[in-house]
């Protein structure tokens, strides 16, 4: 390999060497100025003006920022250049045909769900460009961080206005070519190992964080678990994955042992980074087990630390409650539906219940096991009037019943793991009692609504950009575009 890195590096000494000397700096300048015009009311200035003043372009450059509340059949072009001429001729070129020079807008309609971009002759790039920048602001956009958003699509709006052609994708694609492969290889090989080396370490550190926290309570651990009443439903529950434990810990061990016996180069290989994952990802579920014995013991023991552990097994259900109006007021959220007031309706009364079963369980009117039980109940219930509301926010957006299966599909594969990203343990007694998928969470809600709304509108189309500007654009040409998010 080292006499593939020496060719690289000639290869690509060689290509230098090719550049002319008054392209070898690209100057980096903020912004002439920035200007935005909020009608939408849905950006912060003082996080968004600051940010944009720091993003460099190559050449001095206006920025203007412009939102507006419309409706998913409007032509953002149009209303951009309508608000242009009504009331900021300064944006619009001599002749009337084109942007001002030294110009870029970026446009926003959170309501009607579009993103566009304009600019001055000067500062034109290609309809593709013009779309990777729009594209680069569309995750955030999506899930209403409209600030960051805007933020995201300006800077890269700055990496491709007037971008030099010696940094253009072109370029150094044509540069790799002509490096050959020899020079691709050897460069690809030591960024993935690189990569892949940084990222064992993190989980190695990850796991020993996790590791020491279990090995360091081993003994209490242990106590505690004697002490869990086997009687109690919960608690034989616990127990039984308690029997496991030390064979687990002891399996930890030894891949502790391993990763840390691995040398710098080792660390590089893929099949170390999956054993460097398999020893943080054993680590962190003991970590959050040994967490959970000590809380059942506590709580069913009625023990000094009682209150602590009930307000441990009440956090996922709280925060739940606390995520519903966000969810409910979200775009396509169906926030004035008959679903959506049942679930505000079960939100008010569950706080309120919290606070009785507390009260009731501090006074010993009821037992642990019984409050578990109604806590059990209430995550249940919530859960069904989640799959309620999906079906509600299902016909909202799906035109037909193939667009409502995808939607479905989404949905269930977010509650149940299926979307390829790791789910973390719940560490609650409930959450050691049943499968992650037994409780339909806010979250699993929310990712699966976002993944089907946008698995939906990629199915339509809707992402495709428009060029034009409307009937009332008339012979303007400036250069421009929008897509939907």
């Amino acid at each position: 390999m080292g006499l593939i890195m020496r060719r690289t590096a000639g290869l690509l000494l060689a290509l230098l060497v090719l550049l002319p000397g008054s392209a070898g700096i690209a100057f980096a300048v903020p912004p002439a100025s920035v200007e935005v015009q909020d009608t939408a009311g849905v950006l912060d200035r003082n996080t968004l003006v600051p940010a944009l003043e720091r993003i460099d372009f190559y050449n001095p450059t206006k920025v203007v920022v412009y939102t507006y509340n419309g409706s998913a059949e409007d032509n953002l072009n149009e209303e951009v250049l309508r608000f242009a001429r009504a009331g900021h001729p300064e944006w619009i070129s001599a002749d009337g045909q084109k942007w001002a020079d030294g110009l870029f807008i970026f446009a926003l309609d959170p309501v009607g769900r579009h993103v566009g971009t304009y600019m001055g002759e000067d500062r034109k790039v290609s309809l593709e460009q013009r779309t990777d920048i729009q594209d680069s602001a569309k995750e955030l956009l999506r899930d209403a961080q409209w600030t960051e958003g805007t933020i995201a699509g300006v800077r890269r709006a700055a990496e491709l206005i007037n971008q030099p052609w010696y940094r253009s994708a072109a370029f150094l694609v044509a540069a790799w070519i002509t490096a050959g492969t020899a020079a691709l290889g050897g460069g690809a090989w030591l960024v993935v190992r690189a990569v892949t080396r940084s990222s064992s370490r993190k989980e190695i550190e990850r796991g020993d964080r996790s590791y020491g926290n279990v090995s360091m309570d081993l003994d209490v651990t242990e106590l505690n678990a004697a002490t869990i009443p086997e009687s109690s439903r919960y608690g034989s529950h616990v127990l039984e994955k308690h029997r496991t434990f030390l064979s687990r810990y002891n399996a930890a061990s030894e891949l502790s042992n391993k990763v840390h016996a691995l040398s710098r180069r080792a660390l590089s290989r893929r099949k170390n980074l999956k054993l460097a994952r398999q020893y943080a990802d054993a680590a962190s579920e003991l970590d959050a087990l040994d967490d959970v014995i000590a809380d059942t013991n506590a709580l069913l023991n009625r023990a000094s630390a009682w209150h602590t552990a009930w307000d441990r097994q009440l956090a996922p259900f709280r925060s739940d409650l606390a995520g519903l109006e966000q969810l409910l007021s979200k775009r396509h959220g169906q926030g004035d539906s008959a679903t959506a007031a049942a679930l505000r309706s079960f939100r008010d009364q569950s706080l309120r219940e919290i606070e009785r079963w507390t009260a009731e369980l501090a006074e010993e009117k009821i037992s642990p096991e019984k409050a578990l039980d109604r806590l059990y109940d209430a995550r249940t219930r919530l859960a069904s009037l989640l799959e309620n509301h999906a079906e509600t926010v299902i016909g909202g957006f799906a035109k037909n019943e193939r667009e409502a299966g995808l939607m479905r599909k989404e949905m269930q594969e977010a509650q149940e793991g299926l979307d390829h990203r790791r789910r973390s343990y719940e560490p609650s007694i409930l959450g050691t009692v049943y499968p992650s998928y037994h409780f339909f969470s806010v979250a699993t809600f929310n990712s699966g609504l976002n993944t089907g709304v946008s698995s939906v509108s990629s199915a339509r189309g809707g992402g495709g950009s428009t060029t034009g500007y409307g009937s009332s654009g008339g012979s303007f040409s400036g250069s421009g575009s929008s897509s939907s998010f």
